[in-house]
């Protein structure tokens, strides 16, 4: 058909010049205008024909000249031997003694249809390593032989790899193979060694287990034909081996346990992540809070302390200037004491608040401290009995608070009702616990009749109760009082929530934060009067 087009399309384009040139000489001879309007006319319309009839011909040319894609190898009707399956002699390009080759090819297996038989022939001259898919199958050493593997149940649907490590002892070399196809269709996919085939640097690593070629290989070259010299000799006979049984995969090495797998890390890292990114903002918000509480600490002690220090100095001055026993001078007294009852107040809200102080060292000095100077003033001798080294573990507000405030009413009571001569504090730990005692050798109660009565014994039951603690009572009549409280020590991770709660939203503290170790010292605690009066 092209062959009888170009000659159409090329007589076609000489007429449309001829005439073209013949219609302009005879315009310009005879110098007529319509004529030159005639010949313009004659022009285009040859121009257009001749533009036609370029396009027309150049996309026969381009449709006759583009190359059709190369079928592949693969898929030939004549690839292999029809008597002996195998193709031609291939090597890379030079040959020499002791020398090591490797050849590699890929091919496709289609999803349909099955296959219903595949068998793969090789020999060597003059040894072979055959693999399939990166797994050693076989190996020869006699070229006058060629060996044959079933490969019916090794070829799945999808890529596959043939890889050859060829050793040539000395002469001539080459690798003779060849892969024949049947599918139940009664369809054939023949592959044999030839110039497709690649040549894999001795060096490459893991190169049996490629899917694709690499940079640096290059193809094979065919050194002689099948049955020509320099291998004339027609193969002896053909070694069949056992067919090879399919690699069993386990469930973790396939694919979609994998990606299960990563999947699930690639969440736990985002959910750590999340907890660091939590935890930092927790750090920081409880660093935050540490330097507001300090703050607060000591604007109390150094301003509304201040204050009251002097408001307490003039009163005493004022007081002397009045006469003894003056209406005047007693009120002073009176206002004087009330404001270094506020000033002993205020230094138990700086120790409370300063987050220095939130060890369990500090509170039990501070306990001690307290005790001592307000027995101090009564009747009562005032005996401790406290854990010696006692550790500057984390003991936060919220329960310093709260247990002291117990404690304070303990005292109290002690010192308004028991009639006693003795008060013993005890202080220790117990099971993770920590246990404090307040113990006098009084009058006694029974506590079947007063515990109703005594809003006291009440507020520290309720007190030790929020704080998840205990508060039990002893009491007979005649033979003293004793009260104990039990609050749980912190643990490490007591002032934090769930694992839970904080990856997903929860509030970010419990309590209180812990002082650090550095925060963490004793208290050396003095007299409300003393401690404003520095």
């Amino acid at each position: 058909m092209i062959s009888l087009v170009r000659p159409f399309m090329a007589g076609l384009c000489q007429s449309r010049f001829n005439r073209l040139m013949f219609s302009l000489t005879s315009a310009r001879r005879s110098a007529n205008h319509s004529a030159l309007v005639y010949a313009s006319g004659t022009q285009v319309f040859c121009l257009i024909t001749l533009c036609a009839a370029a396009f027309f011909g150049a996309a026969i040319a381009i449709g006759q000249d583009t190359p059709t894609p190369e079928k592949r190898a693969d898929t030939g009707k004549h690839a292999l031997d029809p008597e002996w399956g195998v193709g031609a002699w291939i090597w890379t390009e030079e040959a020499f003694n002791k020398q090591t080759c490797r050849l590699w090819k890929s091919f496709d297996v289609p999803q349909k249809p099955a296959v219903a038989r595949a068998i793969f022939r090789i020999t060597a001259d003059n040894g072979f390593r055959f693999f399939m898919d990166g797994r050693e199958l076989g190996r020869g050493s006699d070229w006058r032989y060629l060996t044959e593997f079933d490969m019916t149940r090794l070829l799945a649907p999808g890529q596959h790899a043939i890889a050859v490590e060829a050793f040539n002892e000395r002469g001539e070399a080459g690798v003779l193979a060849g892969l024949r196809i049947d599918f139940v269709d009664g369809t054939t996919t023949e592959i044999g060694s030839d110039n497709t085939w690649w040549v894999v640097p001795n060096d490459e690593p893991r190169w049996e287990k490629r899917n694709r070629p690499g940079p640096t290989w290059h193809h094979a070259k065919v050194v002689g034909a099948f049955g020509q010299a320099p291998w004339k000799t027609m193969p002896y006979a053909i070694t069949q081996l056992t067919p090879p049984a399919p690699v069993q995969l386990h469930f973790w090495q396939r694919g979609w346990f994998q990606l299960l797998l990563l999947s699930i890390l690639l969440t736990g890292l985002v959910l750590y992540l999340r907890l660091l990114t939590k935890m930092a903002l927790q750090s920081r918000a409880q660093a935050m809070l540490h330097r507001e509480r300090a703050r607060i600490a000591r604007d109390i002690h150094d301003d509304v302390g201040a204050a009251l220090t002097q408001l307490v100095l003039q009163g005493e001055v004022a007081k002397t200037e009045l006469p003894e026993g003056s209406h005047a001078r007693a009120q002073l007294d009176q206002l004087c004491e009330k404001a270094r009852a506020v000033l002993h107040a205020l230094d138990e809200v700086v120790w409370a608040v300063n987050s220095r102080r939130d060890t369990l060292r500090d509170f039990s000095s501070y306990v001690c401290k307290y005790a001592q100077e307000f027995m101090g003033k009564t009747q009562i001798r005032c005996r401790l009995d406290v854990e010696p080294d006692m550790p500057a573990s984390a003991f936060d507000l919220a329960t310093r608070r709260g247990l002291f405030l117990a404690v304070k009413e303990a005292l109290s009571n002690a010192a308004k009702h028991s009639d006693a001569t003795e008060v013993f504090l005890r202080i220790h730990r117990r099971n993770g616990d920590v246990v404090v005692v307040v113990e006098d050798n009084g009058k006694g109660f029974d506590t079947a009749h007063v515990a109703r009565e005594r809003n006291g014994l009440v507020n520290m039951t309720q007190r030790l109760s929020e704080l998840g603690g205990q508060c039990t009572v002893w009491s007979e009549p005649g033979k003293g009082c004793r009260v104990e409280f039990t609050v749980p020590l912190p643990g490490p991770t007591e002032h934090r929530p769930g694992l839970v709660k904080r990856l997903f939203g929860a509030t970010a503290m419990v309590r209180e934060p812990k002082a650090t170790e550095s925060e963490a010292q004793p208290l050396t605690t003095t007299t409300p009067a003393k401690q404003h009066n520095q």
